[in-house]
């Protein structure tokens, strides 16, 4: 076959901005550009995958510049966060240099905000939801110049206007061409997580068990697109349209196979916004890992409800083929919330996911919400009472609970700026919104004394499992009776005792852990070593 050394360059954006002292996992793969990358790379193309994270800022920019030299298009990728801002950056240090240059972007982010995009000036085109093969059509149509408007699945500008082009259906694993992950070199990224871990990370990765006071290897994986459920705070029904499409087992079980001979991973974590849907999937490549001999260690995001419904035989296989947490979606602990978010979830069902999988030596991360718009202090207080239930009962668990946040393209937007949101209006604005998930989003989006129950809780539960100081002692201890009672009464000022006890042992010299990021979800517990050895 002859190969065209026609170049087309991917940039993925920093996921962390390094000036607020913040460095990204290096555990997490560039996918996003990476499985756009598939068909044009089968098609004969030369692909770049440029990773902004191995790099300072300045100095992705500069690669991305120098790679861009001669080529036939640039593309770049975010969700909501820095990596905006970055791609944002690095696609106008681009277009100084090569102005002709067509330049496209595509993600969830872009996907429910493309006029935002467009209105920069920089793009020629937006790709809007699944990607693969809107962007090997598109490579397709800037190399021969035909006119993009023949493209499904791309919004653009046409007489000043931004206008849509046909919709393109969400297609399964058989229409998309494997990740070509000879794109990337995995040296740097198993080299950096083997040199220890940044103090504060982007989404910190819970060490497996047996590796808690040492380095591991772990790579991120992607093997479903899309969402089956109504979830009127997300912005998957509009992007996706309640399609979820996922990799066969066997497939995921021989790419997963090979990738381990080759790079020797300790850990895998699946970044998709539903992995759980099938249960016949998720048994299988359960028990293929067990009958194929594939052992690592692995955590995925999946809804309460998945695991609550899944048979016992199918936990019980996951736990032996290496599943060592899960992060579940509880949403809300407010029955009456539940039904109004779009989610057909009975009360209780979180916590039944949660000890199902607690029991079995799983850790539950369960990720809940409250300030939704409209929301009364008696469902956010519900919520608040539901993770208190599932911290008590689950010595592996973590029950975080965060303001909402509106996201552009979910039912619950237009709602949240009537009760006073105020979105950003630019790119460099939305780019900004790290860390929404710690902070109340609109004045009197949570009544006082739902915030202060709120920190008391988050203070108490992180407390209590040794994240703060890295070890449990009296006030661990203490912190967990606070759990267990659910009696806040005294919390403030035990709250407030503490700080003044952490900071005089810090200027004493005594030395405490830095828990300002303990309560993100996804840190290590003081209680994974006691979990089985290794596979």
């Amino acid at each position: 076959m002859i190969r065209s050394r026609k170049k087309i360059v991917l940039y993925f954006p920093l996921l962390a901005d390094p000036r607020g002292g913040v460095a990204s996992s290096k555990d997490l793969l560039p996918l996003s550009v990476l499985t756009i990358a598939g068909w044009p790379d089968r098609d004969g193309y030369e692909v770049v995958v440029i990773d902004g994270n191995l790099y300072g800022e300045s100095e992705a920019h500069a690669r991305v510049v120098q790679a861009c030299e001669g080529a036939l298009l640039y593309g770049t990728t975010g969700v909501l966060g820095h990596q905006v801002a970055d791609g944002l950056r690095c696609t106008r240090a681009l277009k100084a240099a090569h102005p002709e240059l067509p330049a496209f972007i595509g993600g969830w982010f872009a996907s429910v905000a493309p006029e935002l995009h467009l209105a920069t000036g920089l793009y020629d085109a937006v790709c809007l939801g699944q990607g693969e093969i809107t962007f090997r059509e598109l490579a397709q149509a800037v190399e021969a110049g035909a006119d993009l408007e023949g493209v499904p699945g791309l919004a653009l500008v046409r007489d000043g206007q931004p206008v849509r082009t046909q919709d393109r259906p969400v297609v399964g694993w058989d229409r998309l061409a494997p990740c070509p992950w000879h794109l990337i070199d995995i040296a740097p990224y198993r080299e950096a997580q083997l040199a220890g871990r940044a103090r504060r990370e982007v989404e910190r990765k819970v060490p497996p068990p047996g590796f808690s006071d040492r380095p591991f290897f772990g790579i991120s994986y992607f093997s479903s697109f899309g969402c089956p459920e109504a979830c009127n705070f997300c912005c998957s029904p509009g992007v996706c349209g309640r399609r979820w499409k996922g990799m066969p087992a066997d497939e995921m079980l021989d790419d997963l196979g090979d990738l381990h001979q080759r790079w020797g991973f300790d850990t895998v974590r699946f970044l998709e916004a539903n992995w759980g849907v099938s249960e016949e999937r998720v048994r299988a490549f359960a028990e293929g890992l067990l009958e194929r001999g594939v052992r690592f260690w692995w955590y995925p995001m999946m809804e309460s409800s998945s695991a609550a419904r899944y048979e016992p035989a199918t936990l019980d296989a996951l736990r032996d083929a290496g599943m060592y947490v899960v992060q579940l979606g509880g949403e809300t602990g407010d029955e009456e919330t539940m039904r109004a978010l779009g989610k057909r979830v009975a009360k209780g069902v979180n916590l039944e996911a949660a000890l199902a999988m607690d029991r079995r030596g799983i850790c539950p991360l369960v990720t809940f919400v409250i300030g939704y718009p409209g929301e009364p202090a008696r469902s956010m207080m519900n919520t608040l009472e539901e993770a208190r239930q599932i911290a008590r009962a689950c010595p592996l668990g973590r029950a975080t609970v965060w303001p909402y946040f509106p996201i552009p393209g979910a039912s619950l937007y237009e709602p949240a700026v009537e009760a006073g949101f105020r979105p950003p209006g630019t790119l460099e604005g939305w780019g900004g919104a790290e860390g929404y998930q710690f902070r109340e989003t609109w004045p009197g989006q949570l009544p006082p004394e739902v915030a202060r129950a709120r920190k008391l809780y988050e203070h108490f539960t992180t407390l209590s499992m040794g994240l703060v100081r890295g070890r449990v002692g009296w006030w661990e201890r203490r912190a967990r009776r606070r759990i267990e009672s659910g009696d806040y009464r005294l919390g403030l000022l035990e709250a407030r005792a503490f700080e003044l006890y952490r900071r005089l042992s810090r200027g004493l010299g005594l030395g405490t852990a830095d828990g300002a990021e303990a309560i993100r979800p996804g840190h290590q517990t003081s209680v994974l070593s006691r979990r089985a050895p290794t596979p």
